[in-house]
């Protein structure tokens, strides 16, 4: 395993702390919230909910200001423990160059989401060095399955040791070892060549997407190869390719088989349907912490070292 700097592990949960909700990009009402409060509430945990929950400015919730100054004040306040983001949609990115991370760094917590929320994952990863977790948000939790819900409580409080599921027909086998980064790939592709764009040297990286069209999923893996960061990997993970789109002249090959022609040249563990992504059953995963990855025949399994 290639060395890294240290990674920061904010402290896990306990019962009786403080959860914050705050949506940083598409606007979201007081009433779709409250089925998650009630499932935070019933785990044994506070909740307090941003400015943002229930303001509106165009498709946003809340103007920019508003938006920044509300994860501001999370992120800065001790006695919050972790913030997850509402829902996903777009507008993370337009907050992430005006926010502060002094009081972060010094008290640092979980923020937790995936989709658009990717970018403040890669942003503190690599910039900061804390961990951050990749899950499901509140907007989904009506959706999801029991076992991902488990999943975000259980690596909040420290309790998530790892994944072992059923191998996919298109899997490279091989075991490796690095730190697990990534999320969205068109976020991923959006920050590429910015302060946030993710190292994927010696890393293991997870990439998921929803509602893009073929092509243009190769156009993104092909970034990301011209660009240097499928070279130096260890290992690719991937988890819903959800409801992809194709042209009146078809691609010719599913987004799958897209991602595997891109890989296999470089002869690394490959894993394909992991449960993570735009899925009802959206497991948790920990951005930053460095990872055992085996995939095999029978099975592919992360273990969180």
């Amino acid at each position: 395993m290639q060395q890294t700097q240290p990674i920061l592990i904010p402290p896990y949960l306990k019962p009786g702390d403080q959860i914050a909700i705050v949506a940083t990009a598409r606007k979201i009402s007081v009433e779709e919230i409250q089925p998650a409060i009630a499932e935070i509430e019933q785990r044994g945990f506070k909740v307090v909910t941003g400015n943002t929950i229930g303001a509106e400015d165009r498709q946003f919730a809340g103007d920019d200001k508003l938006r920044a100054a509300d994860l501001q004040q999370f992120l800065d306040d001790e006695v919050t423990k972790a913030i997850f983001c509402a829902r996903g949609g777009y507008g993370s990115v337009r907050l992430v160059d005006h926010l502060d991370f002094t009081a972060f760094k010094q008290h640092p917590k979980w923020i937790a989401g995936y989709s658009d929320i990717t970018v403040l994952h890669s942003h503190i990863v690599k910039n900061f060095g804390v961990a951050t977790l990749h899950s499901t948000m509140p907007i989904n939790f009506v959706g999801n399955t029991a076992d991902s819900l488990n999943s975000l409580f259980d690596a909040l409080t420290g309790s998530l040791k790892g994944y072992k599921v059923d191998s996919h027909r298109l899997n490279n086998s091989g075991q490796t070892s690095g730190r697990l980064v990534g999320g969205n790939l068109s976020i991923l592709y959006s920050i590429g060549g910015s302060v946030s764009d993710i190292d994927t040297a010696g890393k293991i990286l997870f990439i998921e997407d929803l509602d893009e069209y073929l092509y243009h999923i190769d156009r993104m893996l092909m970034q990301l190869n011209r660009s240097g960061k499928l070279s130096g990997l260890a290992g690719l993970v991937v988890g819903g390719m959800t409801d992809m789109n194709d042209n009146t002249i078809p691609y010719g090959k599913t987004a799958e088989e897209i991602i595997k022609e891109h890989i296999d040249p470089y002869n690394i563990p490959l894993a394909f349907g992991f449960p993570a992504g735009h899925v009802s059953d959206n497991r948790a995963l920990y951005l930053g912490r460095d990872i055992q990855f085996s995939v095999s025949a029978e099975s592919t399994e992360i273990k969180f070292l």
